[in-house]
């Protein structure tokens, strides 16, 4: 009931929310403040927010929610990663490539929630001059760009090493008797300063690497697509999709361990120890009597690193668990595993499948082209397509999942060394300040250290901790529309088109929902097929343990490390989303349908809801409602 009573209450404040004119939807200045939520704009910086001095600029700009990376309102430290990628991704397109159509993308954070509107070049001369810079480094990288990404592991991973070696430990009540005998002349003090600094340092740096090649990858496909559209009236985007899909990437060797692993319990005979179900921690503990049980755990602790360095969210969050700390989620995917082993069934993902409806797509569209350079540029576009894809993926585990994970645990060791010089109350009160208060606060602590004088610290941040928190949560029962202000004429960024699923037909199906009565959504066909079921609605990664076999995914937006989930959903629905997101390319890896970038559909669809949802067409329809 409590769970029906919240969505009543968010198609309500949806409903009010999209109340915008027929072109346009709510202003970002008429979006009321939640009660008890006031003074919100205290938890992020002033360049963050909306402001009245820009007031027409901002109101005349298309903002979208980006449920994608941040579904929850923002906490103060992780703004480090939307500010990052603010910055990172845009100067690629700006200032970098110079995509010709388009510059960077603008964040702006509404109570709480991160809104970004993408900008857009018009000027028929300015577009002509970028397109000089991009055609010649653009062309540099694609031709070099296997040798490129090789070497673009080798900074991502020392990028990794490099953090793993950042330590934060409470300063000494006495240095050292090597501060004196080695007489460096520099202490504790600037060492903690030092470490803090490029732990920052170092996640700016992953972020500029993580969109070195990123926007010419969504640009190649979008050039493909394009390509396509125009040669092939009426190709559908699931099509397009087919012709590049079946390659491996990295973002499957998790799962594919805990196949492997899965495998070996039975081999081992260890597989009903761990198919009762109990805590993953009571699991091994059973195992560790056994000798086979140790030869499995062994095997296990050597998949965990790397591979469990996976984030069940979008690893923008610090809060989303992750597989080497919470074993939750891949110790139930494993019992599942073992269940269809030993009832002979196969594991693997369905790839010959997959890439022999590449190959039968490919072949029939290419014959349909009437001339020699018509096939040529297919093949050239196809070929470009396919060559970037595995970067598109695999820049993901390097850095959203193992870097950004690795990060949230260093963070979390300085919470500790706050918490010993009795600034915070827990670890995860550091969460609560932004960096740069981060800093201030970690220099007040060496203020009081060096002098033997209790800090302000001690006193000031632990109520300003608890006011935030309490805002904060209140934060988390609003419900964010998808989109406020004015929509574009054009919309040319690539990550908006391809990862968002933003487009022009998105923005006029989302001006014509009424969210509370709807009963059919449309969205993008990301993964073909057409399906009925019972739906399951997550909006928390625990809820993932709730999913049972056959069921339909209804989701905001899926994570690569719920892989393990989808061999027993029968199809995938989100809110975000476009052909590039994760959960349309983890669908089409799996051969399940999947219709992304709907909107609404958490807002409307109730889990035990009978729905249907054609990935061919990209439209998911109720059927039967739920009894309440």
């Amino acid at each position: 009931m409590a769970a029906i009573n919240k969505q009543t209450k968010q198609l309500k404040s949806m409903e009010s929310l999209m109340s915008g004119s027929g072109n346009s939807f709510q202003s970002p200045f008429d979006v009321e403040t939640p009660s008890g939520a006031e003074g919100w704009e205290s938890l992020y910086r002033y360049y963050a927010l909306l402001s009245e001095e820009r007031r027409e600029f901002e109101e005349s700009k298309f903002w979208f929610f980006d449920g994608m990376h941040n579904p929850e309102p923002l906490y103060p430290f992780d703004t480090i990663m939307t500010e990052n990628w603010w910055v990172a991704a845009s100067q690629m397109s700006t200032r970098v490539w110079a995509l010709p159509p388009a510059l960077g993308i603008d964040h702006r954070i509404i109570n709480g929630y991160l809104y970004i509107s993408p900008n857009s070049v018009s000027d028929p001369d300015k577009i002509a001059e970028r397109q000089q810079y991009f055609a010649k480094r653009a062309g540099y990288y694609f031709e070099n760009w296997d040798q490129i990404f090789l070497n673009w592991k080798t900074k991502a991973q020392d990028c990794i090493d490099r953090l793993k070696e950042i330590e934060f430990k409470p300063l000494p009540e006495y240095e050292p008797e090597t501060s004196v005998t080695e007489h460096k002349g520099v202490y504790s003090s600037l060492d903690m300063l030092k470490s803090y600094s490029r732990m920052i340092e170092n996640m700016l740096e992953m972020g500029s690497y993580h969109f070195e090649m990123l926007n010419l990858g969504y640009g190649a496909y979008l050039t493909f697509r394009e390509y396509c559209q125009s040669a092939f009236p009426g190709i559908a985007d699931q099509t397009i999709t087919d012709m590049v899909s079946g390659i491996d990437i990295l973002l499957f060797r998790p799962d594919d361990e805990l196949r492997r692993l899965a495998q070996l319990s039975v081999d081992l005979g260890v597989d009903r120890v761990i198919e009762e179900n109990r805590a993953p921690e009571e699991t091994l503990k059973a195992l560790e009597t056994s000798d086979a049980g140790q030869e499995w755990i062994a095997a296990l602790n050597e998949a965990k690193d790397p591979w469990f360095w996976y984030s069940t969210g979008s690893g923008y969050c610090h809060a989303d668990a992750v597989w080497m700390t919470d074993l939750r989620l891949p110790f139930t995917a494993l019992r599942g595993y073992i269940t269809a082993i030993r009832n002979g069934e196969d594991v693997r993902r369905p790839l010959d499948k997959i890439l022999a409806r590449r190959e039968e797509v490919t072949a029939e569209y290419r014959a349909l082209l009437p001339t020699d350079d018509d096939r040529s540029s297919f093949d050239s576009l196809i070929g470009l397509a396919r060559k970037v894809f595995p970067f598109v993926e695999d820049h993901n585990f390097y850095v959203e999942h193992l870097h950004h994970s690795i990060f949230w645990s260093k963070v979390r060791e300085l919470g500790d060394v706050f918490v010993a010089h009795k600034f915070f109350d827990d670890r995860e009160d550091i969460f609560y300040l932004h960096r740069h208060e981060l800093y201030d606060a970690l220099y007040d602590l060496i203020i009081g250290w060096a002098v033997g004088t209790q800090p302000r610290g001690e006193l000031h941040w632990k109520p300003i901790i608890a006011e935030r928190r309490r805002i904060r949560d209140t934060l988390a029962k609003w419900t964010p529309p998808p989109a406020l202000g004015t929509p574009p004429d054009t919309i040319t960024e690539p990550l908006t088109i391809m990862l968002w699923g933003i487009t022009q037909e998105t923005i006029e199906e989302w001006l014509g929902v009424d969210v509370s009565s709807a009963t059919e959504f449309r969205g993008v066909a990301a993964s073909a097929g057409k399906v009925r079921g019972k739906a399951r609605v997550i909006s928390d990664t625990d809820q993932l343990y709730e999913i049972e076999d056959g069921e339909i995914l209804v989701c905001r937006i899926t994570a690569p490390s719920w892989a393990p989930v989808f061999p027993r959903i029968q199809a995938a629905v989100s809110d975000v989303g476009g052909m590039m997101a994760h959960t349309a390319i983890i669908c089409r890896e799996y051969g399940l349908p999947a219709v992304v970038g709907t909107g609404f559909a958490t807002a409307r669809v109730k889990t035990g809801d009978t729905i249907e949802v054609d990935g061919n067409i990209g439209i998911v329809r109720i059927l039967e409602e739920a009894a309440a």
